[in-house]
């Protein structure tokens, strides 16, 4: 059986694989999602040593979080033996709801969706949509109570414009929030998270990255439609991943194994929902160390120079 290494999730005691299951996939947003290849597909990631799993109500809806509590029911493993994120504040139909009531009320929901007694890490999701104010001096007051009770074990925010996380770490109480989850920041094309993981490290916080293909430009063929990226990224993107292809090399490769090599970050997410998805990634990450092809990676990055750390907005204008 291969061997995921585990990291220790800042101050939090946790130690987690350094590839994380996210869970988005099996709320259908993807395609439709058999809950038998679900079920098998989590219990996979458990055999070939995944031990963390993130999900949220806003994915699918609450289908995913439904459909993850049904596969943790099935896994012959100790309830200490896995890590479970979830998060709130975002929810279909585009709702932003970051209030004191609403979020208690989530956890509770969301612990009966995953069929578990408590929650390892509670996140607030994509807070550059809210106030961060609130996120301050409502939200994690009041999941801090919970975390009294014992429902959520630690706290953390997520978002994409990096200076969020500093707005609210220098407002709280310290300690208050244990997790930051960034993503598309830690990738072939976006290096931008590495500036700040420095400061994350200083206030005691774990960090988790996120979308290591950058929400579908690493990849061969390429980002969806609706991607945000501007076009001079996109092409960017589409000709690292020509350059690679050219080689006989898989960009998606070559990105997932640069985003798990930093120690510093304690778990990178991707999204799976097939056995087979679940033994490419760990066979990709077992093999980083031996297999990162240091040619390849620099003429990938020659590449992307031009748009390097270009991102795109997201939330309220204030927010970024």
């Amino acid at each position: 059986m291969v061997s995921l290494g585990l990291r220790e999730l800042g101050g939090t005691g946790l130690k987690v694989s350094c590839l994380g299951f996210g869970a988005s996939p099996l709320g259908n947003v993807f395609g439709t999602v058999k809950e038998e290849d679900a079920i098998a597909s989590v219990n996979e990631a458990v055999r070939l040593g995944i031990n963390f799993f993130d999900c949220s109500p806003f994915y699918g809806d609450t289908v995913a979080e439904t459909v993850l509590g049904k596969c943790l029911r099935t896994l012959p493993v100790p309830r200490d033996q896995y890590v479970v994120s979830t998060k709130c504040g975002r929810y279909g139909g585009g709702v932003f709801d970051f209030s004191a009531d609403r979020v208690t009320a989530s956890v509770d929901e969301s612990l009966k969706r995953l069929q578990l007694e408590y929650i390892d890490i509670i996140q607030c999701h994509d807070i550059e949509f809210g106030s961060l104010d609130q996120v301050v001096s409502e939200t994690i007051p009041a999941l801090q109570k919970l975390k009294e009770t014992g429902k959520v074990k630690f706290i953390g925010i997520t978002g994409l414009p990096l200076k969020i996380f500093n707005y609210v770490l220098d407002r709280v109480p310290p300690g208050s929030v244990d997790v930051a989850l960034s993503y598309c920041h830690y990738s072939l094309n976006d290096k931008s998270l590495i500036d700040s993981l420095p400061y994350l490290k200083s206030k005691g916080v774990g960090v988790i990255s996120a979308s290591p293909l950058s929400m579908g430009l690493l990849t061969p063929q390429g980002p969806p439609e609706w991607h945000p990226a501007p076009k001079e990224l996109k092409d960017a993107c589409a000709a690292a991943a020509a350059h690679c292809r050219s080689k006989g090399k898989d960009i998606t490769k070559l990105a997932l194994q640069y985003s798990l090599s930093n120690p510093d970050i304690a778990t990178t997410l991707v999204g799976m929902c097939s056995v087979d998805q679940v033994r490419s990634n760990v066979e990709a990450a077992v093999a980083m160390s031996q297999e990162l092809d240091t040619e390849l990676l620099q003429e990938v990055e020659s590449i992307l120079r031009p748009v390097k750390n270009v991102t795109w907005p997201s939330g309220r204008d204030d927010n970024n």
